[in-house]
């Protein structure tokens, strides 16, 4: 009985510290995934608010550099594919490569950011506002879905989906005819 006692002490006195060290292992290698899926999370940030300060900077090269290399944009001008050098150029093709002299900017909020692993979705709202002579107005309003993928250490856009929740501007009225 004594001999049981000595082998059932010896045993706890091994199991109970080697048990402890792999629940510390366990919780360091969850506090690490956590803080890996934080820092996952505000890269993406940074990318969305990048994105749309070079867009409205009209620096298309930095804005074509937030997108993979099969990277695709959808939108209302259509859709770019080719990655940063097809979005650039789709993008100068659209919108023109003069400087934004208007002075309009997109607001972009209510971030919504899924990381799983070397991908990620986000989803978000936008604002197009533009400057006029009573003060700034927006002028239309809607969402973008997002597909991110993990590329050489960075996250980047895999698709950009940007829908619009309003109706685009009015267009221009027709010249009046005369007779």
């Amino acid at each position: 009985m004594l001999r049981v006692l000595h082998v059932g002490l010896l045993f706890l006195l091994v199991a109970l510290p080697a048990a402890a060290q792999s629940s510390r292992s366990s919780d360091s290698a969850s506090l690490a995934a956590r803080l890996q899926k934080f820092e996952d999370k505000e890269e993406i940030q940074n990318v969305l608010l990048d994105y749309g300060r070079h867009l409205d900077n009209r620096d298309f090269a930095a804005y074509s550099s937030l997108f993979a290399k099969d990277g695709e944009w959808v939108g209302g001008f259509g859709t770019a594919s080719g990655g940063p050098a097809g979005i650039k150029a789709f993008m100068e093709k659209s919108m023109g490569t003069a400087p934004n002299r208007a002075k309009n900017y997109h607001l972009l909020s209510n971030f919504v950011i899924t990381v799983n692993g070397d991908t990620a979705t986000a989803w978000s709202r936008w604002a197009f506002v533009v400057p006029g002579e009573k003060g700034a107005a927006i002028s239309q309003a809607g969402r973008y879905d997002d597909i991110f993928v993990r590329e050489d250490g960075h996250w980047r856009f895999k698709r950009r989906t940007a829908s619009n929740d309003t109706p685009g501007p009015a267009p221009a009225p027709a010249p009046a005819q005369t007779r």
